[in-house]
C-alpha cells in the first residue's frame, strides 16, 4: 500500500510540509467563542488565485501550530474549506484540501472509534469524541473539480472532526455539559503553553 496519499490518490512519495505551506503566510488561529466558529460557513462559489492563497496560508498555519487539519473559519474566514496532513491509523499519511466538504451519512453498524481528540481552536484540552470508523468526504478542489477522500481511524476523526467545522460545530458541541467545562479547564491551564510552542515554530521558521 502507498505510504502517501495526495487529494485521496496515492503519490510515490512528498515532502515532509506540503508545497503550498511554502508560498503560505502564518494567520491567526480563532479560538471557541468567537462567533465565525459557531455559525455554518457560506459554501465557496469563485475558485481562483484568492482561494489558492487562502489554502496556502492555511497549510503554514497548520504546521506552525502543529495541527492534522483546519478548517478556513479557524483562520477567521467564513467558507466551507479545509485543509489536512493526517496520518491513518496503518501510519500511511493524507495530504489535501477540500472546498465544500459533505461528509457522507456512515453505514450503519460501523464501529465507533471513542478516543481523545484536539482542536487547534481550544488549544491544550484533549476530551473523547465518539466518531465512526471511516469517513468519506465529498467536495472540490482549489479548481472546482470534484474529490472525493476516505478514511478510516485518526484519519476519518479528521475528515469528521474539520468538516464539522465549515458547519459552524466544535468538538466541545459533541461533549456534555460537565466534559465541556472539564476541556476549557484544560484550555485555561495549558494555553499559554501551546501559543509558547506556536511561537517558537513562527520564530525557526523565519530564522
Amino acid at each position: 500500500m502507498p505510504s502517501v496519499f495526495v487529494q485521496g490518490r496515492p503519490v510515490d512519495s512528498y515532502p515532509r510540509l506540503a508545497p503550498e505551506a511554502r508560498r503560505g503566510q502564518v494567520r491567526r488561529i480563532t479560538e471557541v467563542g468567537e462567533e465565525v466558529l459557531h455559525k455554518p460557513c457560506r459554501d465557496v462559489t469563485e475558485f481562483g488565485p484568492d482561494l489558492a492563497a487562502l489554502i496556502d496560508d492555511m497549510f503554514l498555519t497548520m504546521y506552525v501550530a502543529e495541527g492534522a487539519g483546519l478548517a478556513a473559519n479557524q483562520v477567521g474566514v467564513d467558507l466551507r474549506l479545509f485543509v489536512y496532513d493526517c496520518p491513518d491509523d496503518d501510519g500511511v499519511r493524507h495530504v489535501g484540501h477540500i472546498v465544500n466538504p459533505v461528509l457522507e451519512a456512515p453505514t450503519a453498524g460501523r464501529r465507533l472509534n471513542d478516543e481523545g481528540e484536539g482542536c487547534l481552536s481550544v488549544p491544550g484540552a484533549v476530551m473523547a469524541v465518539a466518531r465512526p470508523d471511516r469517513a468519506v468526504v465529498r467536495g472540490q478542489d482549489r479548481d472546482g473539480s470534484p474529490v472525493v477522500v476516505e478514511g478510516t481511524g485518526y484519519f476519518a476523526r479528521c475528515l469528521a472532526h474539520e468538516t464539522d467545522h465549515t458547519n459552524g460545530y466544535i468538538y466541545l458541541d459533541r461533549l456534555s455539559k460537565r466534559e465541556k467545562k472539564d476541556a476549557l479547564r484544560q484550555m485555561a491551564d495549558r494555553r499559554d503553553e501551546v501559543f509558547a510552542r506556536r511561537a517558537a515554530n513562527i520564530a525557526a521558521l523565519s530564522a
